[in-house]
């Protein structure tokens, strides 16, 4: 990797700016009381919404950095923006204006972040001050967290979006992972005291069989899946021109099963915060609404049948909106291009379209199962969520789809430039 020059700039360019945030993780926002920070955390640290955030802040959350917000605004404004662009003519119309239209929309996403941003701090705020962690007057306390915390999402945000041109691999999707990765000692740790030499408590010794079993099954699973496509196959007319024979070749679309990667499950996880986030604000004068909203605690039947729906929801709105049918059918038609066995134009759209639903089922089920069966797992050993989050679900399957999606680029650039590829014995280009 590193004997190509340009693969090597983007590679250390990207090292560089996540090391750089890893750094803006560990810088406190002012006016806050540390000591009585770690009490506030203590005495909510059964708290899914804390455990959720902190473990895509990678740890910023917990100690209420400039960064505590993390990238998750910007991943709330996509989906508000994404989800508007299908209802709304105006944002429908600039999304097929190509690269100005999409330059518009971005703008809006934005405007949408310092937004959302701006909400979310204020709610922090207030629980800071509830808690006593202030050391300066409740109004200038919330003024400072929501500035702070408002500029140090922007700011991330623009370091996604540097690494996403000028680096290797999609910004804020290797944020996200960064900041799951630098929970991982933490939860290796955790994993040591309880099934390690000379543990405090007696557990039982399968139950680390168990979650070891689970950490390599859900990665193979998940490498499985994601790498995993259905080649339509794609026959070319042959046409004459000039005395010359064109076309005539044979070559396949692959369609893959989880279409939507990793999306779905950063989507699901960034909207089920809200209602948890909700439950804490609302005052105690409206009951059923803190109840109703109290339902999506994290690790509640509730939060897990709607984490599992939404999932599978996203992976078909994804889906839809990055694969268009209709689109390939019109292209093969008009280069002569046809699936073998299926007429041209609208049966090969309804076919295409029937094939990707079939193979989106599968992908989005799956998503959900392996996001899901941690969950139950940590209830049922009784052991801590961020243990849990390494051994399957959500964590795990950022990670893993990341690095995949990084690995390609990488893959990309190599047999560009005639190198053998990332992996001479492996399955990453599809060798077999």
């Amino acid at each position: 990797m590193f004997r190509i020059k340009e693969l090597r700039n983007r590679l250390l360019f990207t090292l560089v700016l996540l090391s750089v945030y890893r750094i803006g993780a560990y810088i406190p926002t002012p006016g806050i009381n540390p000591e009585k920070l770690k009490d506030f955390f203590g005495s909510a640290s059964t708290s899914g919404l804390m455990n959720m955030m902190d473990l895509f802040t990678g740890g910023a959350m917990r100690n209420v950095t400039i960064l505590a917000l993390g990238i998750m605004p910007y991943i709330s404004a996509s989906i508000i923006l994404q989800l508007m662009t299908s209802v709304v003519p105006t944002l429908e119309k600039l999304s097929h204006e190509g690269e100005a239209g999409r330059k518009k929309i971005n703008q809006y996403t934005r405007y949408g972040t310092v937004a959302v941003c701006i909400i979310q701090a204020l709610m922090l705020s207030n629980q800071l001050v509830k808690g006593g962690v202030n050391l300066i007057p409740a109004p200038w306390f919330n003024i400072i967290v929501i500035i702070t915390l408002t500029a140090g999402t922007i700011w991330l945000m623009w370091i996604g979006e540097q690494i996403t041109s000028r680096g290797i691999g999609n910004g804020i999707s290797l944020i996200i992972m960064a900041g799951i990765v630098s929970r991982m000692p933490v939860a290796a740790r955790m994993l040591w005291k309880l099934y390690g030499i000379g543990a405090g408590e007696s557990r039982p010794f399968w139950q680390a069989v168990l979650l070891i079993f689970m950490f390599v099954a859900v990665i193979a699973g998940v490498i499985y899946v994601i790498q995993g496509q259905r080649r339509i196959p794609v026959q070319y007319a042959k046409r004459v021109a000039g005395g010359k024979t064109f076309g005539g070749q044979s070559t396949y679309i692959p369609l893959r099963v989880n279409q939507a990667g990793v999306i779905p499950i950063i989507f699901a996880s960034a909207i089920l915060m809200l209602p948890a986030a909700l439950a804490k604000v609302i005052p105690e004068s409206l009951p059923f609404l803190r109840d109703l909203f109290g339902y999506f605690a994290r690790g509640g039947f509730v939060y897990l049948f709607s984490f599992a729906v939404c999932i599978i929801f996203f992976c078909f709105f994804y889906t839809a909106i990055t694969f268009n049918p209709v689109q390939i059918a019109d292209d093969f038609k008009k280069s002569g291009a046809f699936v073998p066995g299926i007429r041209p134009g609208k049966p090969t759209a309804d076919f295409l379209e029937y094939t990707m639903v079939r193979l989106t089922v599968a992908g989005s089920i799956f998503l959900a199962v392996i996001a899901v069966t941690p969950m139950i797992i940590s209830e049922w050993l009784q052991i801590n969520p961020m243990i849990a989050s390494f051994l399957g679900g959500t964590g795990l399957l950022i990670t893993v789809g990341v690095m995949l999606d990084t690995m390609q680029q990488v893959e990309a650039h190599l047999l560009m430039r005639h190198y053998d590829g990332f992996m001479k014995d492996g399955k990453l280009k599809g060798r077999y």
